[in-house]
């Protein structure tokens, strides 16, 4: 799964997070195939390493509309699935 394409439609993140989480998503789906699972596993990810507390989405078709702390956003897709991920609260 790590040659899939990631394609970043949305992000209010500095760069080095932003590599950051693409990299930890990268790996949920290289050891997950189950969305719920990705979700929780980058959630974990991004609450250890940047504090609670985030929401993660992911999924090949949803909406959204969030409200998100500065700088905790990145809407992304990794080959066909697409990753929302934000800090709220």
């Amino acid at each position: 799964m790590t040659e899939s394409k990631v394609v970043v439609k949305n992000v209010d993140m500095v760069e080095e997070m932003q590599n950051e989480i693409i990299n930890e998503a990268l790996t949920a789906f290289e050891k997950f195939t189950v969305e719920k699972d990705i979700a929780g596993y980058l959630k974990r990810a991004a609450d250890k390493k940047y504090g609670p507390t985030f929401h993660v989405i992911v999924g090949k078709s949803f909406g959204s509309f969030v409200t998100h702390e500065s700088k905790n956003f990145i809407y992304f897709y990794v080959g066909q699935t697409a990753v929302l991920l934000f800090k709220c609260g």
